[in-house]
Order: C-alpha cells, then sequence, then structure tokens
C-alpha cells in the first residue's frame, strides 16, 4: 500500500506554519509515504517564491504545484526551470519556464506528479486542459511511472468531474485545488480513478478564502478595488489522504482530512 498525503491551497504565513506545526504529527497518525501540496498561494496570499518554496520542501513536502498564480512572484520563474520539486499547469503555452509534471519515488514504486489549471472562468486562458492531460500521460508512462496524481486547478465543478471522466481507466487520482472549499464528493469512479472535486485550503479560515474579510466586502459593496491582506486567525489544515494498492490503483475513494490549529 502506498499512501499519499495532498495538502489545498497553502494560503500565506498561517498556511505555511499550519504546515510546519502539524505535518509531523500527520505523518505519525496517516503513515503517508509522502506528502505533496498545492502552494501557489503561499508567499502572502499570491504566488510562490524561492525563499517560501524552499521553506515549504524543508518542512517535507515532497513537491509542490501550482496554478494561476504561479508566476505571480517574479523571482520564481528561474527557480522552476532548475527544481524539479516545483511544477506549474502543464497547459501554459509555449515556451514557459518550469514543468508541467514530475517523477518522485517511494521505494521502488514511481509516481507521476501532474498539475492542470482549467479555462472556465480562470485567468489567464491556459491551452486545452484534457489535451494537456492527455500528453502528460503518455509522458508518465513513457518514463515508467505505476502511480499517476494530477492537481486540476479550476473553478468549475463541471470542468473537474467532466476531466475525471476522460481520465478514468488511465490516471490513478484526480484531485481539485483553487476554490479553496472542500466539497463531499470524494469518490472511485467506475473505472478506478480516485476523484475529489476540491481539497480545500491550508490556511485561515477566518476569512473570505483566505483574505482578512473587511477589504473583500468593502470591494463587493462598492465595485471598487481594495489591498487585500492575508488573514491571520482561523488556521485549518485541509488535505486528502490517497492510498494505492499493490497494483497502483486506487484502493479506495480519497479521505478528506480536516485538522485544526492549536
Amino acid at each position: 500500500m502506498t499512501r499519499i498525503l495532498f495538502l489545498g491551497d497553502i494560503f500565506a504565513r498561517v498556511g505555511r506554519h499550519l504546515t510546519r506545526d502539524l505535518l509531523p504529527g500527520l505523518k505519525d497518525e496517516l503513515k503517508f509515504d509522502l506528502a505533496l501540496a498545492n502552494a501557489e498561494n503561499a508567499a502572502n496570499g499570491r504566488g510562490l517564491t524561492t525563499a517560501t518554496a524552499k521553506e515549504l520542501l524543508g518542512y517535507g513536502l515532497a513537491a509542490l504545484s501550482g496554478g494561476n498564480h504561479s508566476f505571480k512572484q517574479k523571482d520564481i520563474a528561474g527557480t522552476l526551470g532548475l527544481d524539479s520539486r516545483l511544477i506549474r499547469p502543464a497547459n501554459y503555452p509555449n515556451p514557459c519556464p518550469g514543468r508541467g509534471w514530475t517523477l518522485l519515488t517511494v521505494g521502488q514504486t514511481k509516481i507521476g506528479f501532474g498539475n492542470l489549471m482549467g479555462r472556465l472562468y480562470m485567468s489567464p486562458t491556459l491551452d486545452c486542459p484534457f489535451r494537456a492531460a492527455d500528453r502528460m500521460l503518455a509522458e508518465m508512462s513513457a518514463a515508467g511511472a505505476q502511480i499517476t496524481l494530477i492537481d486540476i486547478h479550476a473553478e468549475t465543478t463541471s470542468e473537474k468531474i467532466a476531466l475525471a471522466h476522460h481520465l478514468d481507466g488511465r490516471l490513478g487520482a484526480l484531485v481539485g485545488t483553487h476554490t479553496h472549499v472542500q466539497t463531499a464528493d470524494a469518490q472511485l469512479l467506475p473505472q478506478g480513478l480516485a476523484y475529489l472535486t476540491d481539497v480545500g485550503m491550508t490556511g485561515p479560515h477566518d476569512s473570505i478564502i483566505g483574505m482578512a474579510t473587511k477589504e473583500v466586502l468593502e470591494n463587493f459593496l462598492t465595485g471598487r478595488p481594495f489591498n487585500f491582506q492575508p488573514s491571520e486567525s482561523g488556521g485549518r489544515l485541509e488535505g486528502v489522504l490517497l492510498e494505492f494498492d499493490e497494483t497502483f490503483r486506487a484502493a479506495r475513494p480519497p479521505q478528506p482530512i480536516v485538522r485544526i490549529w492549536s
């Protein structure tokens, strides 16, 4: 049995410190073999810097995925090109710094971990994630990946679920990020793909999806722009535990994980 913990969008300082403080205990409790995370909001709620990437990897995360904020911080593009543990959506148009998937190893097992971004209500609008997924799986197979996992960073449930059905029978697990709200639809699809629409957020939940409420409310009420700042309270870690059997297929539906920071 191979167990993989995937943490939902790590948001700003609170999310990074939640990871630092809770990941060791989760390792003891859940006995996972590998920990991964979406970290595209890790630097002040917008993007990932080289320093915050190094920080999170130092806490025991094996690789970090991204999304629409993958290139928000100026210094990260060069790092994406150098560190295979950092991935960004594979459907960014070429040429693009970095890689859309990486190959990880647990014992003798090779794990392909990929990243895609949806197109509905997302900015920037990228290439087709369905076609990009087909290419990614072919590349993973050629590299010898036995377990395959993709983070689909997207807004709409329909696009995520459609991608799951497109990949069922070919992909081990598809988990969603971006909305910061954990969903209740963990399932195994008919041909064995483990699926959850959104794994949630690791960060300050006394907030509006991570940001302090005052400025976000002013924006909604007035239509004028305000300088959003990350919240500092209500820390909660959210993610999902994925289990794969000896044949490298999903052994059961994804198990949502929630832990309160005390």
